[in-house]
């Protein structure tokens, strides 16, 4: 698979797996996780329609890092790939065959 269309799948894959608000697998950090309710729900619907990506914080075009502020909070996102047992980094990223995407919200200071 040559290198740009690797990238514009992973993309799009992340792009579908960020703004589910059902099928993915979300870590929170302590500090997210802290928050109350209302806020966590508003900071994940921040996130899920997040789309401000650019040469700084998405250098390879994969869309799997931003950063967002929601009532005065600082957050990051990141997306990570693993396998399939989720113990090891994935053979290929752009094959959800083989990939299990894993997004970690965290507070801009627990970074």
């Amino acid at each position: 698979m040559p290198v740009i269309d690797k990238a514009e799948r992973i993309r799009a894959l992340n792009d579908a797996f960020r703004s589910s608000n059902t099928a993915r697998t979300l870590v929170l950090t302590r500090g997210v996780a802290a928050l109350n309710p209302t806020l966590q729900r508003q900071i994940i619907l921040a996130l899920a329609s997040f789309d401000r990506f650019d040469a700084d914080n998405d250098p390879y075009g994969e869309h799997d890092f931003g950063a967002f502020t929601v009532s005065g909070h600082r957050l990051f996102f990141k997306i990570d790939y693993y396998d399939r047992s989720c113990l090891h980094h994935s053979p290929d990223p752009a094959d959800p065959a083989v990939t299990c995407r894993v997004l970690t919200l965290m507070l801009a200071d627990e970074y």
